[in-house]
């Protein structure tokens, strides 16, 4: 199993709309670096779903539920997709500033690549994630 974080403005899809819809098809990735990401993900890894904007935290996970496919809205095979669903909130939500705060995250892509919608997270990453959330 990887571990991803997916990044969204949660004015435009939150967490809690994916609670609510039960999956989605996560899209509107175009940024090279995050489809590669997309394309290296399989069903069962699990994701951080991370607000982005004023809240700046992760809030959520999900579990992906597709292998990568062509995004069927876009004309551009290169656009990848895959399916995601809920799972839970997280017990408490991990802030931008807890991470940038915590040696262990010194090479994460999301302090490293702060514009990077789709990132890879290490499974020491996510053991630390999961401990800042309460989740261990």
């Amino acid at each position: 199993m990887a571990y991803w974080l997916l990044k969204t403005e949660p004015e435009a899809y939150a967490y809690a709309d994916l609670e609510r819809d039960g999956a989605t098809v996560w899209d509107g990735v175009s940024n090279n670096a995050a489809l590669l990401h997309i394309r290296a993900m399989r069903p069962g890894d699990q994701a951080l779903i991370y607000h982005t904007g004023d809240e700046r935290q992760a809030v959520g996970l999900a579990e992906i539920t597709s292998a990568p496919y062509a995004d069927p809205r876009q004309a551009d095979p290169k656009l990848a997709v895959v399916d995601i669903r809920p799972l839970r909130r997280l017990g408490r939500p991990v802030t931008l500033a807890q991470v940038k705060a915590d040696p262990a995250f010194a090479d994460f892509a999301l302090v490293r690549q702060g514009r990077l919608s789709v990132v890879p997270v290490s499974p020491e990453q996510w053991a630390r994630l999961m401990a800042l959330a309460g989740e261990e």
